[in-house]
């Protein structure tokens, strides 16, 4: 079984100094193939069960008073995974949509996609489309990477910021995937490991970061709201004193 919240805490591994609440959280949902090998299962059951981990924690927004909560879903270097592994994302993904777009509607959630998200199937491509405009008037975020790579949006943004004429980090950060989101508060990332694997690079330069043994799929709101708790409590300094 996963570690608790109490056995997360513990082994909680947090670098820089916090604020009194967190507006924007954004996780790395790590541990979808180590929870189904531990049990014998394929690799897609665990991807399954990770979409159930995802649910739960939508449903369990609201009380938690977040204004965003980003998760890295699909990245740039995932196509490096077996065919069969990407079929079994990108099939997921289609029925995550086609089965909780109407929650979300009903939900007030408003839906995000950042990374080069166009690039994916059409049908999907479609799908994505007409979340986002269903969700548009949502009142909590929920921004998705898909496609995505922390080094190729810097990249992108420094070149549109080149063609306006200016490279300053306030040029480079208007042209981010994440310009219209608040700043990235909390990073955590699930499964044990201590690593940004290329996500939001430029986004955690002043972010708390939270390394927490649970894996993905066991992740519950309960977890989420104990780091929120445990951010509440930090002072967060930005290189003063």
């Amino acid at each position: 079984m996963g570690a608790t919240p109490a056995t997360d805490q513990a082994a909680a591994r947090i670098l820089g100094a916090g604020e009194p609440r967190a507006r924007h959280v954004a996780i790395i949902m790590d541990g979808n193939g180590r929870w189904a090998k531990k049990r014998g299962l394929p690799r897609a059951v665990g991807h399954q069960r990770g979409v159930e981990a995802v649910r739960r924690l939508v449903r369990g927004l609201e009380p938690m008073k977040l204004e965003c909560l980003t998760l890295y879903a699909f990245s740039s270097e995932n196509w490096k995974r077996s065919h069969d592994e990407v079929d079994d994302l990108m099939n997921l993904m289609r029925r995550f949509i086609k089965s909780d777009l109407e929650e979300f509607v009903a939900n007030g959630v408003k839906l995000k996609i950042i990374g080069d998200w166009r690039s994916l199937a059409p049908d999907i491509v479609a799908m994505l489309e007409d979340a986002l405009a269903r969700t548009a008037n949502g009142r909590q975020i929920l921004a998705v990477a898909l496609n995505y790579g922390g080094k190729h949006e810097i990249a992108r943004a420094a070149a549109k910021a080149a063609a306006k004429g200016a490279i300053t980090p306030e040029a480079i950060e208007a042209q981010l995937d994440t310009h219209d989101l608040p700043p990235l508060d909390l990073l955590i990332r699930t499964s044990g490991e201590i690593r940004l694997s290329n996500f939001l690079l430029w986004q955690a330069a002043y972010a708390e970061m939270l390394f927490v043994d649970t894996l993905w799929p066991d992740f519950k709101p309960e977890h989420l709201q104990q780091a929120l708790d445990d951010f509440a409590r930090r002072e967060r300094r930005y290189g003063g004193r």
